[in-house]
């Protein structure tokens, strides 16, 4: 068998190989370590993490000044915290990352979407353009849903999102009709892969929103519900971002804490060129759009 003499051209690549490939590997968890900081488990809070990032750097990515934002805001009571979602439609390429997200977060049936892209094609040929408009709900603090709802199984949280009690509604699709955005859905239990020899197992996995797990079954709800975005309550409570925030390829879109002046939503939503849809209507929406 052949043997390498360390003074070796080939022995002097191979040591210069496994440095090159240790240093990378080095630079990867460092940059990792820093952009993330370290994570930490709570036993006295169950399954709940903790992540303690690393002070504030010129140039950050937003999701790392967003998650300390979030976290610095759950440290307050509920009703101080004021949830705000901030929209960049000079960055949104109109991917639909964040609607496809969002249904596999929540597992979202046919004809029920929470964040719809909204698009059009705008100028003259051979000057023509797309844009794109995400809509979430609006989580508005003038609700034009909650009063119209018989069984009062839709309100306002004092952290401002608007929330639906599944089991509750009777889905009678009054709010549906009020929302002036379009932003409820109706469950009418369908599947994807209906009318096949079998519906996908995948289909039939339960869902987890409110804080609860919901089986998808007969007519049992969410089943027959009026449904709609809720910021992805379920992760906030928890320390992590909405889904459609962290899927944004573009950093298009922004979450946070509009109570808390230092935070990167506040400083968004001060700029000249922010707008709200619909404010002629009074419904005060916490969504807001750059343009």
């Amino acid at each position: 068998m052949a043997r390498l003499e360390c003074g070796s051209s080939e022995a002097i690549e191979r040591r210069s190989f496994i440095g090159w490939l240790s240093g990378v590997i080095v630079g990867i968890v460092g940059f990792l370590c820093g952009c993330f900081g370290k994570v930490k488990t709570s036993p006295d809070k169950g399954s709940s993490v903790t992540l303690e990032l690393p002070p504030i750097q010129l140039n950050e990515d937003p999701l790392v000044a967003m998650m300390r934002d979030l976290q610095k805001a759950l440290k307050k009571p509920v009703e101080k915290r004021r949830w705000v979602m901030v929209i960049d439609l000079r960055k949104c390429v109109g991917c639909n990352a964040c609607t496809i997200a969002c249904i596999a977060e929540n597992k979202l049936p046919p004809s029920v979407v929470y964040r719809p892209v909204l698009h059009k094609e705008v100028g003259k040929y051979p000057n023509v353009t797309r844009k794109f408009l995400p809509r979430p709900c609006m989580q508005c603090d003038n609700t034009p849903c909650t009063p119209v709802c018989p069984v009062k199984a839709t309100w306002k949280r004092p952290d401002g999102i608007v929330v639906i009690d599944y089991e509750a509604c009777i889905g009678c699709r009054y709010c549906i009709t009020a929302c002036p955005y379009g932003a409820r859905s109706f469950d009418f239990g369908e599947y994807y892969t209906e009318d096949t020899p079998e519906i996908a197992p995948v289909e039939k996995a339960p869902s987890f929103e409110y804080h609860r797990t919901w089986e998808r079954k007969g007519n049992e709800s969410p089943i027959g519900n009026a449904r709609k975005c809720h910021f992805c309550l379920h992760r906030i409570e928890r320390g992590l971002l909405p889904q459609c925030v962290t899927t944004c390829i573009g950093r298009a879109t922004y979450f946070g804490d509009a109570n808390d002046p230092d935070s990167l939503v506040s400083e968004l939503i001060s700029k000249p060129n922010v707008m709200r849809l619909k404010e002629e209507l009074g419904t005060e929406p916490k969504v807001y759009y750059l343009t």
